[in-house]
């Protein structure tokens, strides 16, 4: 199964149904590090209801080990779809 890298953020009227999130930011105490949460994001009743499931909070790892551990879990899990809120980019 194919799964799409995005990184724009899911509007409301996107038609994905079930999908993973990749939020990154930079740590607080460690401007040097990046902290990465995935969540998966199912909506059960057609866009009036979210379900959201985080898999990982707040971990300590480089935006491109966060993007490749959530293609694989889509891929697993056969979710179609991968947002990320920053772009993959060489880790350092």
């Amino acid at each position: 199964m194919e799964v799409r890298v995005l990184a724009a953020p899911p509007s409301a009227a996107y038609p994905e149904q079930d999908y993973i999130c990749v939020h990154t930011a930079t740590d607080p105490l460690d401007d040097t590090a990046v902290l990465a949460t995935i969540e998966r994001v199912t909506d059960r009743t057609k866009g009036k209801v979210k379900r959201v499931k985080t898999l990982l909070a707040s971990v300590r790892m480089t935006v491109d080990a966060a993007v490749g551990l959530a293609q694989s879990y889509a891929r697993w899990k056969q979710v179609p779809v991968v947002y990320s809120d920053s772009l993959p980019r060489q880790s350092q």
